[in-house]
């Protein structure tokens, strides 16, 4: 098979072209509104993390427990049934030492690391679990498979999302 080479006709456009005015803008501050809609599975799985439960589904074909729930299993394609309540503790099937922030700029000198970890959560299927971030941890003491435990907000304090868990600590 032969691939074409392909010339891309025209002028790039410079930043003094916007500057001097040469080519046309037009200054627009849009209003950008939008919603979100979590569905029925995880709504019931945001309202249960208010209430400082973790909340599973059930399928119906292969018995699995999941987690996040969803309304149907991807594996049987079968839909789920079952709500499931789990239990606030697993264990770590993977995690990272990060030295950067989410933003991936760099960690201050001597700052602790972040450790984002996947939690499988105990009563979910195997494999199951979340992601979320350690803490109270020593980085060099974690392993796959230590048990953790979920450190909640306070009831006033919490709004229904995956924060509402502050961090997973180490069970010892």
């Amino acid at each position: 098979m032969v691939l074409e080479k392909f010339e891309l006709k025209g002028t790039g456009l410079k930043s003094q072209a916007v500057k001097d005015g040469s080519v046309l803008t037009m200054p627009c501050n849009p209003k950008l509104q939008y919603s979100w809609d979590t569905g029925q599975a995880v709504g019931r799985y945001l309202d249960g993390l208010k209430e400082g439960k973790l909340i599973g589904k059930k399928c119906g074909g292969c018995n699995r427990i999941m987690i996040p729930p969803r309304m149907f299993c991807e594996l049987c394609f079968k839909d789920t049934g079952d709500w499931v309540e789990l239990e606030d503790t697993g264990k770590v099937n993977t995690f990272s030492i990060c030295h950067v922030n989410w933003d991936a700029s760099r960690l201050p000198q001597g700052a602790l690391p972040h450790l984002p970890a996947v939690i499988e959560i105990d009563g979910a299927s195997e494999g199951m679990g979340i992601l979320h971030v350690l803490g109270e941890a020593d980085p060099k003491e974690i392993k796959i498979g230590m048990k953790v435990k979920a450190v909640w907000k306070t009831a006033n304090e919490r709004a229904g999302a995956i924060t509402d868990i502050r961090y997973f600590k180490p069970l010892r």
